[in-house]
């Protein structure tokens, strides 16, 4: 990525340099300790990664947090996968994460932002996220059992 930057807060960096990501730390994340996307294939989720802005959170040692934002950087972003690993948590690395994210350079103007959360809505709601004003304009085709199907050839079937 041409536009890689890196954000500096006492010990802790946020990189969008894709090359720095700790593959296997994240898919162990996601795929294991999320709620949201619970038994994702690692080839999946590096599709995903692959077709997203990338935020990594890393300490001195190793990586401790990511997020990425879904966007067309013109009118609309969707922001996923965030998480700050257990150990780091209640240092307000979640919200100096998410504010990197919101004043991005590329991420400026978006008319439409949207995430969904079971349990971070205060901190969403720091950065002007709401719940949906007209909840039955919006629709969306949802497949929780899909990471769990599988193939004959034992390859996953579906799309994400």
């Amino acid at each position: 990525m041409d536009n890689d930057r890196i954000y500096r807060q006492g010990t802790y960096i946020i990189s969008t340099d894709r090359a720095e990501l700790d593959f296997t730390f994240l898919h162990d994340f996601l795929s294991v300790r999320s709620y949201w996307a619970r038994g994702i294939p690692r080839e999946t989720m590096e599709r995903s990664i692959a077709g997203s802005i990338c935020f990594g959170l890393y300490s001195t040692e190793r990586q401790i947090g990511f997020a990425r934002v879904v966007t067309d950087e013109a009118t609309f972003g969707y922001l996923a996968d965030v998480f700050i690993d257990e150990a780091f948590r209640g240092q307000g690395l979640g919200r100096w994460l998410i504010g990197v994210i919101m004043a991005y350079p590329s991420l400026q103007g978006l008319r439409n932002w949207m995430l969904a959360t079971r349990d971070a809505h205060k901190l969403y709601a720091q950065f002007g996220f709401t719940a949906l004003s007209e909840p039955e304009r919006i629709m969306r085709k949802h497949d929780p059992e899909l990471y769990g199907a599988q193939n004959q050839d034992g390859r996953q079937s579906g799309t994400q």
